[in-house]
């Protein structure tokens, strides 16, 4: 079950359920995992974000996707939720727009990256960051998206 909040206030183009839905299981599928897990995705304002980032994080700045694991271990219980992801919904818009993507396909690598990060993947080692970024791009390439590490477009991959 995965549940997709929008607080108060965020009016902008969204990834649809079925997209979202779709994207966490292609995230899931590189991840090895074969069915459905459980896991909540809110889209906030940056305000919100920024609050959460220093909050669990200790970093005072909006940043344009937090995730927040609910398991700890190898193997995911997908009986229980995995967790929390957050979208900064106004940060990720500008963000698209400066690396001239839609901004719902933006969106939707985001979510494949947080589920990753739910899934047990992080990248603080750069091997990790490889493998981690392996699985994104077969991710997005199975939705017939973008690749979202061509030449490195982000400025920064150790936002979440």
């Amino acid at each position: 079950m995965i549940d997709v909040v929008v607080d108060e206030g965020i009016e902008a183009p969204l990834p649809d359920n079925a997209s979202i839905y779709r994207t966490v299981e292609a995230a899931c599928s590189e991840a090895g995992i074969t069915r459905a897990p459980h896991l909540c995705i809110r889209f906030a304002d940056d305000a919100t974000v920024k609050a959460l980032n220093g909050q669990w994080r200790g970093r005072q700045s909006v940043t344009d996707v937090l995730a927040f694991p609910m398991q700890d271990g190898a193997e995911p219980d997908l009986d229980e939720s995995l967790g929390d992801i957050v979208l900064a919904t106004p940060f990720t818009l500008r963000e698209a727009k400066r690396l001239s993507l839609p901004a719902t396909d933006h969106m939707l690598h985001l979510i494949i990256h947080a589920t990753l990060h739910l899934l047990g993947h992080d990248h603080i080692a750069d091997s990790e960051a490889e493998l981690m970024q392996e699985k994104e791009s077969r991710a997005m390439q199975k939705l017939g998206l973008h690749n979202p590490y061509p030449n490195d477009l982000y400025e920064d991959k150790a936002h979440v």
